[in-house]
């Protein structure tokens, strides 16, 4: 009996219950970790999302979350694409959706998030997707100053009827005031730090997960993806940085994807460390951490039923390429010592 209750307990504090002709507010904070796909329909004038693509505007929209435990929450909310690369190269950009509305007073704790979609409505394009989803949960293994991310099964359709409804799956991520606050940390804004200004134990292992994804597309001075915060009773203590977006990274392996020129690379698939220099025992630290939970990333990448085997093969033989490296010190060296930033 008490089984059973903790399970209603649970059900009422991820999603909603209707009680009184009333939806209950969502907790945002337990919305990311259940890690059940949500199906979601998304209805809007989708001809105008694609054409504003370039000088994006609010538009509303509706939307019906179905969870797991059938309940089901339909409202109207309002979206707008973001990011550079997509809003000029996708179907449908990444989107911003904002909940936060008289509106969707089920799902407004859940303020405004991204969406994270595929740049085309097709099968490759959706598996490149789940693989940046699963770079989010890796990371998520290795710190817990990472973002969470919500996996998402959405139709889109249009309100006007004039563009074919399609499917594919997309996650939503985190709010950064979300993750700083379960840190005890605030993020900073408006103020410039260079790499080596961030908390040292941090970048360390900010910069060997980078290294582990086949990811250079980040700094820290100009916070291109990147974000910062600091302690709340210490604000004037280095900050701690938090990567996001991968679509870019050697383990997504995207088509559009290109090294930076400046690294000496023909492919993303090339790992280039952008840590600097550090000595062993420093670095055994952090890459202590990375051997600890090897087995608890390669578990999850292997019960993923998401992806198909090829793809899960071709992350694990990436990933293994990763943990060969840092399986000796010598090799270890070579990489995060000798081949370190310098500048």
């Amino acid at each position: 009996m008490m089984k059973r209750c903790s399970c209603v307990i649970l059900i009422f504090l991820l999603h909603y219950h209707a009680a009184a002709g009333q939806t209950l507010p969502i907790n945002r904070q337990l919305f990311f970790l259940d890690e059940t796909p949500i199906e979601v329909t998304l209805t809007t004038d989708i001809k105008k999302l694609r054409n504003d693509k370039k000088t994006p505007v609010w538009q509303t929209t509706s939307i019906i979350m179905q969870f797991s435990d059938t309940s089901i929450i339909t409202e109207q909310i309002r979206v707008k694409p973001r990011g550079i690369y997509r809003k000029n190269n996708c179907d449908i950009a990444a989107l911003m959706l904002d909940f936060k509305n008289a509106s969707s007073p089920g799902l407004s704790p859940l303020k405004s998030l991204k969406l994270v979609g595929g740049c085309h409505s097709n099968a490759s394009d959706e598996a490149l997707l789940i693989k940046e989803y699963l770079a989010y949960k890796i990371y998520n293994f290795i710190s817990i100053m990472s973002f969470r991310v919500r996996l998402m099964h959405v139709t889109y359709k249009d309100s006007k009827q004039k563009v074919k409804p399609y499917s594919q799956y997309a996650f939503l991520i985190e709010d950064i005031k979300d993750l700083a606050d379960r840190n005890n940390c605030v993020e900073i804004k408006n103020k410039t730090f260079n790499t080596e200004a961030t908390n040292r134990q941090h970048i360390n292992l900010v910069s060997i997960f980078q290294y582990m994804i086949g990811n250079t597309d980040w700094s820290v001075p100009v916070r291109h993806n990147i974000k910062l915060m600091v302690p709340k009773n210490d604000t004037f203590a280095r900050p701690y940085p938090v990567a996001y977006d991968f679509d870019y990274a050697g383990l997504v392996n995207a088509s559009y994807a290109v090294p930076d020129e400046t690294l000496g690379t023909t492919s993303v698939t090339e790992r280039v460390y952008r840590g600097f220099g550090r000595n062993m025992d420093e670095l055994q630290t952090n890459l202590d951490i990375f051997k600890e939970k090897k087995e608890q990333i390669m578990f999850y990448i292997k019960n993923f039923t998401l992806l198909s085997e090829n793809n899960k093969k071709g992350i694990t033989r990436y990933l293994e390429d990763f943990y060969k490296i840092i399986d000796t010190k010598k090799s270890s060296k070579t990489v995060f010592i000798d081949n370190a930033r310098k500048e």
